[in-house]
């Protein structure tokens, strides 16, 4: 049997992982009696932890929120997690915990035995963030709500909107976060919908537990990202690009030959076929080639560089009039800029 202070400490670590334990289920857990956990309950009290009890065939144990955080007991691996996760949220797409991220950061690397900390130092220099794009920020209340919810097994309401700006009021199972491409998604059964569904975090809004708690359902994939995943892949518009680009075959399969299939048209020009999940991205591809290309369909991504194009002569107008003027003042002379549009058009 474990010592009366080392069983306290693991009492407080199950308090702290589970919103609700029955008194026999934990009893069993410390593998005490009912009588000597009522006495570890009243121990961690006497210590400044509220322990809220019901009483009753059904009656448990749950820790309740204090007047102050208390102490967390947490193991080796939980710290290391702890400190990586904190490192994460300093850089991440959750509006407003960048600052508090890292101040709980300097706190808990401060009281860190010194082998954790080097685990944590060999993780930092190892991992480069690679931050292409932020996503929609979330506020951080929201993702805890959602969060406590998973954990505690209780189902929650809120507003949701959807792509095509229609509101609706949800009643879920919440399952699991998952953090997909900068977004952020809950996994939950909808019970309006009778069925599975994935949520974007950032057109849910007043998230707000009803209490009434759930039996977990069997997700019908092998796990929460997943389930993500292949919702994503189901609902994606995909465009299948074709161009026309003024380099020769190997140039262009270097830069971009990753994401698209590319033909050798003659020593100097290659045609490209490639999937995208939005107009931007295609642009943002053959752009990469650094050479002029001419965009064959479809007609929505040759029509947004059109625009691009409009919009990026237009950024180095008064460079380019300050220097003609220059020049015309010089020679005596004036003349029109111009560039060339993506469609290979002149764009005045």
């Amino acid at each position: 049997m474990s010592t009366t202070g080392s069983r306290t400490l693991q009492l407080l670590a199950l308090l702290q992982t589970h919103r609700y334990w029955p008194g026999p289920e934990l009893a069993e857990r410390l593998e005490v009696s009912v009588r000597t956990l009522r006495r570890d309950v009243d121990r961690l009290r006497e210590l400044g932890y509220p322990v809220d009890a019901s009483r009753g065939v059904d009656g448990g144990y749950q820790l309740a929120a204090g007047a102050s955080l208390p102490p967390l007991v947490v193991d080796d691996e939980e710290a290391v997690a702890l400190a990586v996760g904190l490192r994460t949220a300093a850089q991440s797409g959750i509006a407003g915990i960048e600052d508090a991220s890292v101040r709980a950061l300097a706190k808990v690397v401060q009281v860190m035995p010194s082998r954790l900390r080097r685990r944590v130092d060999a993780l930092r220099s190892a991992t480069v963030a690679g931050a292409i794009r932020q996503g929609p920020t979330v506020d951080a209340e929201v993702l805890t709500v959602i969060a406590q919810a998973c954990r505690d097994e209780e189902r929650i309401g809120f507003v949701y909107t959807a792509r095509d700006g229609e509101r609706t009021e949800r009643s879920v199972e919440p399952h699991r976060l998952v953090s997909v491409e900068r977004r952020w998604y809950l996994v939950a059964y909808d019970l309006g919908r009778f069925d599975w569904r994935s949520f974007r975090l950032d057109r849910l809004a007043e998230p707000h537990p009803t209490g009434q708690r759930f039996r977990p359902r069997e997700l019908p994939a092998e796990d929460a990202a997943a389930f993500v995943t292949a919702s994503l892949g189901a609902s994606a518009e995909t465009l299948a690009i074709e161009a026309i680009v003024h380099a020769p075959v190997e140039l262009v399969e270097s830069r971009i030959g990753r994401w698209a299939t590319t033909e050798a048209v003659d020593a100097a020009t290659t045609r490209i076929r490639m999937a995208a999940d939005s107009a931007e991205w295609a642009l943002f591809g053959l752009a990469a080639v650094d050479a002029r290309f001419e965009i064959l369909a479809p007609a929505e991504v040759a029509e947004l560089a059109r625009v691009w194009g409009e919009r990026f002569a237009g950024a180095s107008g008064a460079a380019a009039t300050s220097g003609a003027a220059a020049t015309s003042g010089a020679a005596g002379t004036s003349g029109t800029a111009s560039t060339t549009g993506a469609s290979g058009q002149p764009v005045t």
